[in-house]
């Protein structure tokens, strides 16, 4: 059997893959999360973007992983770093951070054949209330909606978690990006929305791998692509935070694949 075809098919065009290859992705994952946790020592003001982005890719080879992100469409880095109000995307570059700066640093690694995608934020300095309040909501978001992952749950039902909570917040959910499947490949079906209604969408199945990652603004959700075609930001200026895990669908619940080895994946512990 071709290794990128492993597992069944549902209606929707989602893998089902098997119990055996939670362990690859966990082993994909945790290494895309060791690399998370050691950067956070790099992000400081005075610091580029660039020498963060050239860490992790030392840390990559160092790992014996490969970056899935190096080469694909044309990118040429191993990371995403998106500053302030940068939704994704954001090449790294010879930006200077500034005291007070977040930062959502976006890593996704191959490690013998398996993705492991991951992304979480940084504060460069001092963390200000407003940017400390808007990441916590985004981190809780994500939280939540990993809680609702189970077989007989819906893809609705984990946005409608993210949506309902951050809207209470009275923030806003980013429509233009979402989760997606992964695996054997970077980019698969389905798309994981972050919002959403109760009990619409496809079923969740055990065997289900895909990531969930929110995008939540201060101020309105709408976004806009830069020139480059790779940065999105909001269009109305305000902050912008997002984590991301990856995660498979078990027999009773949900297993993270990239959880932070050193409980450092919310930037305020540990």
């Amino acid at each position: 059997m071709n290794e990128n075809l492993r597992g069944r098919l549902t209606r929707d065009g989602i893998r089902i893959y098997e119990r055996d290859d939670f362990a690859g992705m966990h082993r994909a994952g945790d290494v895309a999360a060791r690399i998370l946790d050691r950067i956070a020592e790099h992000v400081f003001p005075g610091q580029t973007t660039e020498a963060i982005d050239a860490r992790i890719t030392a840390m990559v080879q160092e790992l014996g992983a490969t970056s899935a992100t190096i080469g694909y469409k044309g990118y040429l880095h191993a990371s995403c770093i998106s500053v302030n109000h940068v939704v994704c995307h954001g090449i790294p570059g010879p930006k200077v951070l500034k005291d007070g700066d977040i930062l959502n640093i976006d890593v996704t690694v191959i490690v013998d054949g398996w993705y492991g995608d991951t992304s979480r934020m940084y504060v460069a300095g001092a963390l200000s209330r407003k940017s400390e309040r808007l990441i916590e909501v985004t981190h809780d978001a994500l939280m939540k909606g990993i809680e609702v992952v189970r077989p007989g749950n819906t893809f609705g039902d984990i946005g409608h978690a993210i949506q309902a909570y951050v809207e209470s917040q009275r923030m806003s959910v980013v429509r233009d990006f979402c989760g997606h499947g992964l695996g054997r490949v970077f980019h698969a079906p389905p798309n994981v929305l972050h919002y959403g209604r109760p009990g619409t969408g496809a079923v969740l199945e055990e065997g289900m791998f895909f990531t969930i990652e929110p995008m939540v603004n201060l101020g309105r959700p709408e976004t806009k692509t830069l020139a480059d075609e790779w940065t999105a930001v909001t269009r109305d200026k305000s902050l912008s935070a997002q984590f991301e895990h990856s995660v498979g669908v078990t027999a009773n619940g949900v297993e993270i694949f990239t959880l932070s080895p050193a409980g450092r994946f919310h930037p305020t512990y540990g």
